[in-house]
């Protein structure tokens, strides 16, 4: 009865975030335009499916993806799981946490090969530029970034180093690789930056930040479990470019050498 309850509050809540978007459509057809549109049973019943997909997603959000993110995350973490002591000895060191950084990486290339949005991109990406675009490629290439990213982030909430830091840096690369890089890669580098931020990826990159911030002696949630969506937005730019920029440099060699 709970379930049906919240399914039911969670299909009203998406109505009213989804509302506005088929007005907005709505009015510029009909006002602005001033076209009809075509095949509104269609359309109508796509909607509902829109709904109902974003209701069962939410709904699966909040009952398997955050919980077991974070509970990942408190376990290898745990001080008896990472030392076998209760409690988290004084020296302890960064690479003590080496099953948090591999489990970060893991889960970061998973679940961006799974994002919609990446895939939808990168289906764009190879008929905008007539298959020279590899789809598998570029998800690949993405999928990498975010998997470092996310893998350094949590080294970052382990050490307790300021984000900035990492961040400044990060953001200077892609600077001077934008200098360098293809210049047809460019906005598609930057773009891949923008849509590892969706659906699959953020509840579970959240939750383990939170979990992972949560168990960490002298490390505060608020403060340091949020970023890490950060670096899972700036290293697909990285790794895009650079995924061009060698295959960039092996056309040119097998160009030289024939």
């Amino acid at each position: 009865m709970e379930l049906l309850t919240n399914l039911y509050f969670t299909f009203l809540s998406t109505i009213g975030d989804v509302a506005p978007i088929l007005i907005l459509i709505l009015f510029f057809q009909m006002l602005i335009l001033r076209q009809p549109i075509r095949n509104p049973k269609r359309l109508a019943a796509g909607f509902v499916f829109v709904l109902l997909g974003l209701t069962f997603f939410l709904v699966g959000l909040e009952l398997a993806l955050f919980p077991i993110g974070k509970l990942m995350a408190t376990q290898l973490s745990s001080p008896m799981f990472v030392f076998g002591t209760p409690d988290t000895p004084a020296d302890a060191q960064w690479y003590s946490y080496g099953w948090v950084y591999l489990f970060a990486f893991m889960i970061g290339f998973s679940t961006t090969l799974a994002e919609p949005a990446l895939i939808a991109v990168a289906n764009k990406a190879n008929m905008a530029s007539h298959g020279a675009i590899d789809p598998w490629g570029l998800r690949v290439a993405v999928a990498i970034g975010v998997a470092v990213g996310i893998a350094l982030g949590t080294y970052r909430i382990v050490t307790g180093y300021p984000l900035v830091y990492f961040i400044v840096v990060g953001y200077i690369i892609v600077v001077i690789q934008t200098f360098f890089a293809p210049k047809m890669i460019i906005p598609l580098a930057y773009d891949s930056g923008g849509v590892t931020t969706s659906t699959v990826t953020v509840p579970l990159v959240a939750a383990l930040g939170l979990g992972l911030a949560s168990t960490i002696p002298g490390r505060n949630p608020a403060l340091d479990g949020f970023g890490l969506i950060a670096f899972a937005s700036l290293f697909p730019m990285i790794t895009v470019m650079g995924y061009a920029q060698i295959a960039a440099w092996k056309a040119a060699r097998r160009k030289q050498s024939t």
